[in-house]
Order: C-alpha cells, then sequence, then structure tokens
C-alpha cells in the first residue's frame, strides 16, 4: 500500500472514529494516529487570547480559528493546529500558532516545525506556558534536501511577537501552567 494510499485510509478511518474520553481526535503522522489528551483550561485560555489579540488586526476575508484540521495528502500529514489563520478559500493556513502541551513539547518544537514549512505554512508561532516563552519561526527555504524555516526568534512572555504582515501578539498577560503539571523535557 503506498503512503497516500494509507492516508487516504487513516482519514477514512479517522471520520468514523470517536476518541477515547479525555482525548482529541487524532492527526496522521508518519503513517499513523497521533493522538493527544484534550487540553487544559490554561492552554485553552492562551489559544483564545492569542485569537482575541490577532482578530481585530486581520484584514477582510481573513479570520482567525481554532482547531482547524490542516492536511497534505502528498506529505501524508494531517495536523490540527491550536490555531490558523488564513482566508476562507486558502488551501494552507497564513500562520499556524501551537500552544505546548505540559507533557509532550516535542511534537510542537520537533515534529511539527518540520511539517508546517513542509505543507508550506509560511509562519509558525509556538507559545509555551511551561516556561513563559514564544518561538516564532517564518521563512520557508530548502536546506539540507527538505522544506524548514530559515528563521527563528525565541523570546520569553513580556516580549510582543510581530508576525507577518505587522500583526502583533502580546504575551506578558498569558497564564503559566503550574510548575507541579510540567515535564520540561530537552528541546
Amino acid at each position: 500500500m503506498t503512503e497516500r494510499a494509507v492516508y487516504h485510509r487513516l482519514r477514512e478511518l479517522r471520520e468514523r472514529f470517536t476518541p477515547p474520553p479525555g482525548f482529541t481526535y487524532p492527526e496522521i503522522s508518519g503513517g499513523m494516529f497521533v493522538m493527544t489528551t484534550i487540553p487544559c483550561r490554561r492552554h485553552e485560555v492562551t489559544v483564545a487570547d492569542v485569537r482575541d489579540q490577532l482578530v481585530p488586526q486581520l484584514p477582510d476575508g481573513v479570520g482567525a480559528f481554532e482547531a482547524t484540521v490542516t492536511g497534505d495528502e502528498v506529505l501524508g500529514k494531517l495536523r490540527v493546529p491550536d490555531l490558523v489563520v488564513t482566508t476562507g478559500d486558502a488551501t494552507v493556513p497564513l500562520l499556524a500558532v501551537e500552544v505546548v502541551s505540559p507533557s509532550n513539547p516535542r511534537t510542537d518544537y520537533e515534529d511539527k516545525s518540520r511539517d508546517y514549512p513542509a505543507m508550506g505554512i509560511p509562519h509558525y508561532l509556538i507559545v509555551d506556558p511551561r516556561d513563559g516563552t514564544w518561538m516564532y519561526h517564518w521563512q520557508v527555504g530548502r536546506r539540507r534536501g527538505s522544506p524548514e524555516y530559515e528563521n527563528r526568534l525565541r523570546r520569553p512572555y513580556g516580549n510582543t511577537v510581530t508576525i507577518a504582515g505587522g500583526w502583533k501578539v502580546a504575551t506578558g498577560g498569558l497564564p503559566l501552567y503550574p510548575r507541579t503539571d510540567v515535564t520540561l523535557a530537552p528541546e
């Protein structure tokens, strides 16, 4: 079975799938389902705060949407960013935003940092309530034979990040996870 056929089969199964209690609908990567637990309240507050800051800055026809399925059949990837900025008719978001979960940061820092540029997403913002930092990636290029972001900027909360066409996200008031909920794994 080809990778594309596996992807289509997994998409079909996903449509009929009911996640177990406490889990979200799966993403697809590497020919497998990738399941995550339902986000905690501080995660959701962070997503809503970033969305609420972006919406008034967006031009007509562009919106910010939570948990929107973003797939690439050729790559065999289906991701569900916490937030995307896109037009109604675009197949690729202008911006993907991920809020790092307390227990699995590698997905956002490694897997999605590799997948999103391959999917053609030009801007990627990671907000990390574990340690109060953000990392902004932009300008997809090709190094080492694969698409990747050529630019990265990492700063602590309190610094405002300016994205794409001048959209600004103030990070000073974003919540942190309680220390008891955080697994600080190397990135």
